[in-house]
């Protein structure tokens, strides 16, 4: 019986970005949906249902920061894997996503390749599948 693929929100308000992104993990057999900032997350996560959420931190209506902090904050939501990929590279940023429970957290410019490496990695630990 074959796995279902591993489904990845990834939230990113820079169109050229987020389409890169969806692109790579597309090509590595991950099934993809995208947001454009925090809220439009929180909106669509509870139907996508995603494994993974791959989040910026600067977005305009509702920051990385504050989605993270909501998703996590929800008893009833299933645990998901949340990585942010960010320009926000300073050592308090990594400390507050830390805080948060972020499980990974990338710097821009990045490797796609270790963006993908990083989400097979934190799903295989997670134990999740579908």
């Amino acid at each position: 019986m074959n796995a279902l693929p591993t489904r990845v929100l990834v939230v990113e308000d820079d169109e050229v970005i987020r389409e890169l992104i969806r692109l790579n993990l597309e090509l590595e057999g991950f099934e993809v949906f995208t947001a454009v900032d925090g809220q439009d997350c929180l909106d669509r996560v509870g139907y996508i249902d995603p494994h993974v959420v791959t989040l910026d931190v600067m977005m305009p209506r509702l920051d990385g920061w504050t989605t993270a902090e909501r998703l996590r904050a929800d008893p009833h939501a299933p645990r998901r894997v949340l990585i942010l990929v960010t320009a926000r590279a300073q050592e308090e940023d990594h400390r507050r996503g830390e805080g948060i429970g972020v499980d990974a957290y990338l710097t821009k410019p990045f490797d796609p390749d270790v963006l993908i490496d990083t989400i097979r990695e934190l799903v295989a630990a997670d134990g999740r599948t579908r």
